[in-house]
């Protein structure tokens, strides 16, 4: 059977009215692949599903769906386009082990970051600035160390964690909740085609999906499936951030979440997920060191620039910030920083706490 043939028979199991994602996965299961779906008898059919989808299945696609099929085809002879079955080698082996992988991915970028080791990092779409600071530096330490920053392209501490990423050698992965032809937000078309040029973007949904609420929630167990543990940055109590860490932790994933103001609303989700057990982490260190990655020999931390004191208050916010979390933020070393420090507290713009901590004055 042709490449395209099959790709065809894929295509048009999961866009057959009534079947879906999981339904699809049902019919496979019970009779194999695709075409021996479609070869199946009715009364074989209705064993595994409702008389109605039987039907549907046997029943001649429609021309709105063959057009559709041709479409897509044709997206995938574009370069950088793929499109990846359950039955491929190259699928996601991490994927292969949630409860509810997708039938199929649409990919745009590298394929390789499908296999590397990933670190989920989410948060709120409107994000303080402290926050955006905290996903972008964490995020390109971990790549900077060879991890795969998987996130979801939203506005806030998505879009800052991609961004942070494609700054370091593991790149990034876009779990988008619309078809891979469509960039949603608007505002972040310009960083979608950084990813899709540098890192990797992932769908489940077919070509011209528009942007509906109740996909972005389920996109999620992607975003999570895809990685090894999952940082929350900023939260609100009620967030989707909070949807893919319960994700995360029913499919075996640690979960990590950044400590912050007790005034701050952003920060009562992230302080939720600590008191039901999430590891509270202050530097990537501390998630490099719960996961026990093995990194490259080859990789080194980067060259500390000087950091002017104005910079330094800038990256200090003013809530209480540990010592060893501004050093990851500012890629400075510790022993610098605190002579930095302490020509600051001697101004009275700084002031030093228990345990490592110091708070901004001015």
């Amino acid at each position: 059977m042709s490449l395209n043939l099959d790709l065809r028979d894929w295509l048009r199991l999961v866009q057959t009215p009534g079947v879906g994602n999981e339904t699809a996965r049902k019919l496979l299961a019970r009779f194999g692949l695709p075409h021996q779906v479609f070869a199946a008898s009715h009364a074989a059919l209705t064993e595994v599903v409702t008389d109605r989808i039987a039907s549907a299945v046997l029943a001649a696609a429609s021309t709105e769906l063959l057009l559709q099929i041709d479409k897509t085809l044709a997206w995938c002879e574009q370069a950088g386009n793929l499109i990846l079955t359950l039955a491929d080698s190259a699928y996601p082996p991490a994927l292969l082990e949630i409860p509810d992988p997708p039938v199929l991915i649409y990919l745009k970028g590298r394929t390789d970051l499908l296999t590397a080791s990933t670190i989920a990092v989410v948060g709120s779409r409107n994000a303080t600035t402290q926050g955006i600071k905290n996903a972008e530096q964490f995020s390109e330490t971990l790549s900077s160390f060879g991890l795969t920053i998987s996130s979801g392209l939203a506005a806030g501490i998505d879009a800052a964690a991609h961004q942070g990423a494609l700054r370091g050698a593991g790149s990034t992965i876009a779990v988008i909740g619309t078809g891979a032809d469509i960039v949603y937000p608007a505002r972040n078309r310009s960083l979608a085609h950084l990813v899709a040029e540098g890192g990797c973007i992932i769908s489940e949904y077919p070509l011209g999906m528009p942007a509906i609420a109740a996909n972005f929630p389920r996109r999620n167990r992607i975003i999570s499936g895809l990685a090894k543990g999952v940082l929350v940055v900023e939260a609100a109590a009620q967030s989707g951030s909070l949807i893919t860490a319960r994700m995360a932790a029913e499919q075996g994933r640690e979960v990590f979440a950044i400590p912050g103001s007790i005034h701050s609303p952003l920060s009562r989700g992230c302080h939720q997920l600590i008191r039901q057990g999430a590891k509270l982490v202050e530097s990537a260190q501390d998630i490099l060191e719960e996961l026990q990655l093995q990194l490259p020999m080859s990789l080194e931390t980067p060259v500390a620039s000087e950091v002017q004191p104005t910079d330094l208050l800038q990256a200090i916010g003013y809530d209480p910030v540990h010592i060893d979390m501004l050093a990851q933020r500012l890629g400075q070393d510790v022993a610098s920083l605190h002579a930095e420090f302490l020509n600051l507290e001697l101004m009275g713009q700084l002031e030093s706490l228990p345990g490592g901590y110091f708070r901004r004055l001015g």
